[in-house]
């Protein structure tokens, strides 16, 4: 096995050769956010990664955006892959914290398109969905969802304005094609109308449990926290597909950055993600994807294709550009209830 081992790194440096500029590492270590996300990957991508090309995987946490600037503010990047959101990605690109994924040494598999930047490999997709008790009536849009009159009971509703405040201004009859740039007055008019039947949640877990409690009648939430209870109704229709993202930390040692391309190259295999999927209800980047899926659970997953079809992407770009206006809008909407 050894030997097979060293031949296929052999074989893979052989293709890379264009832009290898050095010889993998022997150790890739990468931050990740951790939870089951991060065990699921660790047994369907880490462990057949070693297998395959002698390179051990060393996890560490917490990732982010914090962490990647006090790296580099330290002079000591020692890691070549991080796990950043949408909006972090952005944010560490701007500030000039990333080095450019080398697309041509990766070779990745087919990837959805907004699931390729410059800067950022698409590591997994999930959606922000509205859910709501089987006795409440059933909303089919965000209108209805919003409408208190005709669909009453309180909403639980993300205190996090980037999960919400998308999904107000589809209620107030935004169309889903010019959604952004966002329109924070028609967004913030229906939370001002709505004020007064919302609970605000602050962990993932808190929409179910506040129906599953009764106390709140409908809630917006992250999906891998609502398509596994069987006694919560939900629906992607109308909901946004967000996606997090492996970035490479500029200063990194090149030699272990040369084992992240080939460490993403084998990310990008539809199979492995398939298998993360297995454990967890959020899927990789793959178009090849759904044959591969447990068809019984296809509905529960964020980039099923008939799930994708019906949500739309956000724009993580929109969300950094304009993070000081949404937060001062935010707090004074905060602050006024």
């Amino acid at each position: 096995m050894r030997r097979f081992s060293i031949y296929l790194l052999g074989s893979v440096l052989t293709v890379a050769a264009g832009s290898a500029a050095a010889e993998p590492a022997k150790t890739l270590r990468i931050l990740t956010a951790g939870g089951e996300w991060t065990d699921a990957v660790t047994k369907c991508v880490d462990a057949p990664f070693t297998e395959k090309y002698g390179i051990k995987v060393e996890l560490d946490t917490p990732a982010g955006y914090a962490k990647l600037a006090g790296l580099a503010q330290s002079g000591n990047v020692n890691v070549a892959l991080m796990d950043l959101e949408t909006t972090e990605l952005e944010r560490a690109n701007a500030a000039g914290l990333l080095d450019p994924i080398n697309w041509d040494a990766v070779k990745p598999f087919d990837m959805f398109p907004d699931a390729k930047k410059p800067y950022g490999f698409a590591s997994t997709y999930f959606s922000t969905i509205m859910a709501w008790r089987p006795d409440a009536k059933e909303p089919k849009n965000w209108q209805e969802f919003f409408d208190t009159v005709n669909f009453p009971g309180k909403r639980a509703l993300p205190d996090y304005p980037g999960y919400v405040l998308a999904f107000a201004a589809l209620a107030d009859g935004v169309e889903p094609d010019k959604l952004f740039p966002l329109d924070l007055d028609r967004a913030f008019k229906t939370l001002e109308r709505v004020k007064g039947d919302v609970i605000w949640w602050t962990a993932g877990g808190q929409a179910a449990q506040l129906l599953q409690d009764n106390e709140a009648q409908y809630a917006i939430g992250w999906s891998g926290r609502l398509v596994t209870k069987d006694d919560i109704k939900i629906s992607f229709n109308g909901g946004m597909l967000d996606t997090s993202w492996w970035g490479a930390p500029k200063g990194a040692d090149p030699a272990m950055q040369e084992a992240a391309w080939l460490y993403l190259h084998e990310y990008s295999d539809p199979q492995k993600q398939a298998c993360v999927a297995n454990y967890i209800s959020y899927t990789g980047p793959s178009p090849e994807l759904d044959p591969l899926l447990p068809q019984d659970k296809l509905s529960q997953f964020p980039n099923y294709k008939a799930n994708r079809d019906v949500q739309f992407v956000t724009d993580g770009k929109w969300w950094y550009d304009n993070a000081a206006d949404v937060e001062k809008r935010w707090q004074e909407f905060k602050l006024a209830q």
